[in-house]
């Protein structure tokens, strides 16, 4: 059994047959199960264990999923990696669940197939250091800790949910050499539909957005025509 393998998920979702057949499924692929109805029991599940990843539904019984996702990322539990799993197909869900803090989106129906390696997918890329990767990157007095994936601004923390971290994370790795939004969309999503490639400039957004409080945002530029760069360079 692999050490994927033996990480523990949480399954939150109020249809019976549907979290029965997740279960029935990641059982036998050596994974630690358990499984809760709506948010209010899947955060009682959190707090007395955290899982390695958590796949929610978006229609919960007491409140949405991306609220639920909002409480997690902005708790003491942001590290957990979350597949939203959902027949919400639409685009601009797809991106809004993206934007939410999810890893990744995965539509009903849905082989069991795909969805086993989504889930070795954002595992990996959440339990995996990149091996050539440096443990810290400071430019400009921001300075991205790869090792506990934690941005700073001095003594400041920077709060960025996962996907933003990642971007940023591509971005510094990479600076001043443009990234294609492929590229990005790759690190937040294991890909997908082209189109979806629109949830990396909601994430750019969002990212500036988040270091502008720290007089960063303008470091984060775009390329016309092929994606983004951050600026290594002071003007």
């Amino acid at each position: 059994m692999s050490v994927l393998e033996s990480r523990e998920v949480l399954i939150v979702d109020d249809e019976d047959p549907i979290r029965e057949m997740i279960a029935h499924s990641l059982r036998r692929a050596g994974y630690g199960v358990r499984e809760a109805r709506d948010a209010r029991g899947a955060l009682d599940q959190i707090a007395a264990r955290c899982p390695d990843l958590l796949l929610v539904d978006w229609m919960l019984p007491d409140v949405s999923g991306l609220e639920l996702i909002h409480a997690v990322k902005t708790g003491d539990f942001r590290d957990v990696g979350i597949i939203m799993v959902t027949a919400r197909a639409r685009e601009a869900d797809r991106v809004l669940g993206l934007n939410s803090g999810a890893d990744d989106y995965v539509t009903k129906p849905f082989s069991p197939r795909e969805l086993m390696a989504r889930i070795q997918a954002v595992l990996r890329r959440r339990h995996t250091p990149p091996a050539d990767a440096a443990e810290c990157i400071s430019l400009h007095g921001l300075t991205l800790d790869q090792a506990a994936e934690r941005v700073t601004a001095g003594e400041r923390p920077v709060h960025l949910t996962p996907n933003e971290y990642r971007v940023l994370e591509l971005l510094m790795s990479s600076a001043e050499r443009a990234c294609t939004r492929e590229q990005l969309l790759e690190r937040i999503s294991n890909g997908g539909p082209e189109s979806d490639v629109r949830a990396v400039d909601v994430q750019i957004a969002r990212l500036r957005q988040a270091l502008e409080e720290f007089g960063c945002g303008h470091l984060v530029q775009t390329v016309r025509g092929v994606g983004y760069r951050f600026a290594a360079r002071a003007d």
